[in-house]
């Protein structure tokens, strides 16, 4: 029998969650899901951009069905974004595979995860009908800042020096593009630094996108991007850096594209 339920669970491994994940953000619960996702190539750009400025993140286990052996369950992951509005991505759970198994796969619309709910090779009764479930209270998240990175020991001349490798190796073919002069003079101030590697979004065979943040003495914190490839006419390894993720992401998907026009 497919039952709705509405209790938070852990998005790794849809159990019960615990008090640990309060200190998950919303894109790494964005990047666990795409992750474990076996179509998650499948995710408009747009919808994953969204998520990606998320400040806040809910989920919960929708329906269920076990039976011989087989299981089903669905679960709804709901992001608020930064203009106060809601977003949620369907999850399916399975385990029809030949190997029993299971597997994830992602959904944009109630629609989409009906469809491919349906497909399952489990009795008719093991289908939810979204329909006739009872309406759900729309998620309620809190307004909260976005989350602040976490900073280790204070050590300014490491940072400091770090800040001034980045910017040295940046090799932006327009030069425009390049943090300038007042970033480099602003993260003179930086005492600590984090480096991360994006996995919020997809980025494209063969380039890596990675998050320099830095904490200056003044509590502010500044992020440059890092965009490291071979997609240069000769092969050669090469770095760019920019001061938004949205023009860093911009320069792989030129980058892409001209590598596929020379192919």
């Amino acid at each position: 029998m497919s039952v709705p339920h509405d209790y938070e669970f852990d998005a790794a491994s849809s159990a019960p969650c615990t008090s640990s994940m309060a200190h998950t953000s919303p894109d790494e619960h964005l990047a666990r899901l795409l992750g474990r996702a076996l179509n998650s190539f499948e995710l408009p750009d747009e919808t994953l951009q969204l998520v990606d400025s998320a400040l806040a993140y809910a989920s919960s286990l929708h329906s269920a069905h076990h039976s011989a052996g087989r299981h089903r369950e669905t679960y709804r992951h709901t992001w608020l974004l930064v203009d106060g509005n809601p977003l949620t991505l369907w999850e399916l759970v399975h385990n029809t595979g030949r190997d029993g198994a299971a597997e994830h796969e992602v959904y944009v619309t109630e629609e989409e995860l009906h469809l491919a709910t349906g497909r399952l090779p489990l009795p008719p009764e093991a289908t939810p009908d979204f329909d006739l479930q009872a309406p759900v209270a729309p998620v309620q998240l809190p307004a909260v800042p976005p989350e602040r990175h976490r900073f280790g020991p204070a050590d300014p001349d490491s940072s400091v020096d770090h800040a001034r490798r980045l910017l040295r190796r940046a090799e932006n073919p327009d030069a425009a593009t390049r943090p300038g002069p007042g970033t480099a003079r602003l993260l003179r101030e930086a005492c600590a630094h984090q480096i991360t590697q994006a996995f919020g979004r997809r980025v494209s065979q063969g380039f890596a996108l990675y998050e320099h943040a830095f904490l200056l003495r003044d509590g502010d914190e500044v992020s440059l991007w890092e965009v490291e490839h071979t997609a240069t006419p000769d092969g050669r390894h090469m770095c760019e850096v920019y001061l938004t993720q949205e023009a860093a992401r911009a320069a792989i998907e030129h980058r892409a594209a001209t590598r596929r026009t020379r192919a």
